[in-house]
């Protein structure tokens, strides 16, 4: 029996050190998730490997994959305690340490709930983390999907596009239409490729990664239950259509012949003027039941269970929706030009509407032409949706199907729900909550064009570990002190490898920060110092992506416990310090090189930045996010201490 659970609610500091103290384990589950769910939103995507000959098929490696390993409880023990030293004064470090070392004693409870992680991972499919990974970092996790766990990516605007020359608020534009007729053709091209298994299978250097998380972007849906949610894939993909939105009315539109056949990206635009033609027209307005989406997961998971009560009808529609291929939003409006404020449309419409964000990807497309991506982050990581979106932007104007035919498609549906007071009211009140997390949600980006990897390759520096120094010392600069943060590592060489924490503030980075900000330190003293923590952090990604981090060990470890008594018994558990180095305050994540497409999430603490970062060859780019109503934070106060810093640093390696 498992007793950990997710703690459901604090976004209050008090509140959240209060259940710490009667309920360690819960508060400790909370922060398993957003961590990773938002954090790991985005890892680089250059670390997507070479791509070998097209011959191979996708999954051909999938049997030869290693499984994730267990690491030893005294190896766990050692990366965890070095990674207590920067945030733990002398009394607290001892205190923890002594937690740690009777926790991992011969003969103690580590040991047992290591052998019950063994005996675990011999009973699972892929791996002894993926069951716990999916429950305790997501489906468990009780707070709405939207801004909280759901990431965004806005495109790289088309040249062709005047974006001075919007159309007027409430009109479809050609442009738009083309735009998402074409994004489609060419998701369909992407999605053939991995139900026929012709995507090139991708390698670290010549070792094979994991492809199974392409199994689940398409027709990939997370369902609100109680008292946690499912995530549903289907593969090989046998839906024929996508959904489409539009004012928040929902149409299912077959994109894909009756027997799988491919037809022209024009076929495609002429389905969706149909759509913009029967929205103009409609009387039958339906409620804007996808607003519902962006609630309280249990809230949401009731109302959808009283929606499927109430008529057969809402049955095939929710059904409808959550098979579909993907979904398009079409939005009849355009946000304001200045991508600062832009990437909020993206991020969560300004007010939840005309989104459906259970799903594992929806594309937003403006009235100019501009469009980005919302996706539900529970069935997949970075790196596979992100190797999506590159080819998406690459082949904009290539998307035609190599076997297109002039078949004719299935006209389109309007889709239909049978709503009564109780879901009417539900969807006001979701229209109140999402109105109130999103005005309480501050975003901001930086585009920084005066350097980017190749300068700092010229000095011998690691591009994506110098900018986690970047943020080290903008932190500083910022609050005076320095705070446990946040870097996600991709295990894929492992069967069914996600993520794990590489902890980015160490004793090298503290020392780092220290002597740069020292006046009387000199120009080789601050390198020297710059040099060893890049080497440091190095070294924990190259343990993280080998499977040898801390925190999904030691999750696993908590997982394992059966009694209440054993929960009182794990002082490394019990003790305030495990809390304080989960708490994330920065939390950031690499999309690198960022020249397609840039992105974003929410922040993981309410005092604390959610920091994306894209790094191309000559600029780099970031995305920054916060909690309005926490005074200790602002992200445009803290985009200028990154800025200073980033100048300052090159200053330093010049």
């Amino acid at each position: 029996m498992n007793v950990i659970t997710p703690l459901r609610s604090g976004r209050s500091v008090a509140r959240i050190l209060s259940a710490s103290l009667s309920r360690p384990q819960q508060f400790a589950s909370h922060f398993a998730r957003p961590q990773v769910a938002r954090a790991s939103t985005w890892y680089s995507t250059a670390a997507a490997a070479d791509a070998k000959p097209a011959a191979e098929k996708t999954f051909q490696n999938q049997s030869k994959l290693p499984r994730l390993p267990i690491p030893s409880l005294a190896e766990t023990a050692a990366r965890y305690k070095r990674s207590l030293v920067p945030i733990l004064s002398e009394t607290d470090y001892t205190r923890a340490e002594k937690a740690v070392d009777e926790f991992i004693k011969p003969g103690g409870l580590g040991e047992t709930l290591q052998a019950r992680l063994h005996e675990m991972d011999r009973t699972e499919k892929n791996s002894w983390l993926e069951t716990i990974w999916l429950n305790k970092g997501y489906l468990e996790w009780r707070e709405p999907s939207m801004i909280n766990v759901n990431w965004w990516a806005q495109f790289k605007d088309s040249p062709s596009f005047n974006l001075d020359q919007a159309p007027a608020k409430g009109v479809i534009s050609d442009v738009q239409i083309q735009r998402a007729a074409n994004y489609a053709s060419s998701l369909l091209n992407f999605n053939d490729l991995v139900n026929s298994q012709q995507l090139p299978p991708e390698y670290q250097r010549s070792i094979p990664m994991c492809m199974s998380q392409y199994r689940n972007q398409f027709s990939t849906y997370r369902a609100a239950e109680l008292p946690r949610d499912r995530i549903v894939s289907t593969w090989p993909t046998t839906s024929n259509y996508i959904a489409v939105m539009m004012r928040d009315q929902i149409f299912r539109v077959p994109v894909v012949g009756p027997n799988g056949e491919r037809v022209p990206s024009a076929a495609i635009e002429q389905q969706l003027k149909n759509v913009v033609e029967a929205v103009n027209n409609t009387k039958d307005i339906q409620p804007a039941v996808g607003v519902l989406t962006s609630e309280n997961r249990d809230t949401w998971a009731k109302a959808r269970l009283a929606l499927l009560g109430i008529s057969p009808l809402n049955h095939a529609t929710l059904s409808t929706i959550d098979q579909a291929l993907f979904v398009v939003c079409l939005d009849d409006y355009s946000s304001d030009r200045d991508i600062d404020v832009s990437h909020h449309n993206i991020f969560h419409a300004f007010d939840a509407h005309n989104r459906w964000f259970d799903k594992s990807m929806q594309f937003i497309f403006e009235n100019n032409g501009r469009a980005g991506i919302n996706g539900e982050h529970t069935p997949a990581d970075a790196v596979i949706p992100g190797r999506i979106l590159d080819e998406l932007v690459k082949n904009e104007k290539t998307a035609e199907p190599k076997n297109a035919t002039q078949t004719q498609l299935a006209p389109i549906e309007h889709l239909k729900f049978v709503v009564n007071d109780e879901i009417q009211h539900a969807i006001k009140t979701a229209e109140v909550n999402a109105k109130k997390s999103i005005d309480n949600t501050d975003s901001c980006l930086i585009h920084f064009n005066e350097y980017g990897s190749n300068f700092l390759k010229s000095v011998k520096c690691s591009p994506d570990a110098f900018v986690q120094m970047v943020l080290q010392l903008a932190y500083y600069r910022h609050y005076g002190t320095w705070t446990p943060t946040y870097e996600s590592a991709s295990t894929r060489l492992f069967l069914g490898g996600r993520t794990e924490t590489v902890r980015s503030c160490s004793v090298e980075s503290v020392a780092f920060v220290k002597g740069f900000e020292n006046k009387n330190a000199d120009t080789i003293e601050k390198q020297r110092l710059l040099q060893k923590a890049i080497q440091s952090h190095l070294e924990y990604m190259m343990a993280a992506s080998a499977g040898k981090g801390v925190d999904r060990h030691l999750l696993g470890l908590r997982s394992m416990m059966q009694t209440p008594e054993e929960q009182k018994q794990a002082l490394i558990f019990q003790d305030p310090s495990y809390i304080q180095s989960m708490y994330f305050r920065l939390s950031s994540s690499n999309m690198s090189p960022g020249d397609n497409f840039w992105g974003g999430f929410g922040p993981v603490v309410p005092e604390g930045y959610g920091v994306n970062y894209a790094i191309g060859k000559e600029n780099i780019k970031f995305s920054i996010s916060s909690v309005k109503s926490y005074k200790e934070t602002d992200s445009k106060a803290f985009r200028e201490s990154i800025l200073g810093a980033l100048r300052d640093m090159k200053k330093t390696l010049a």
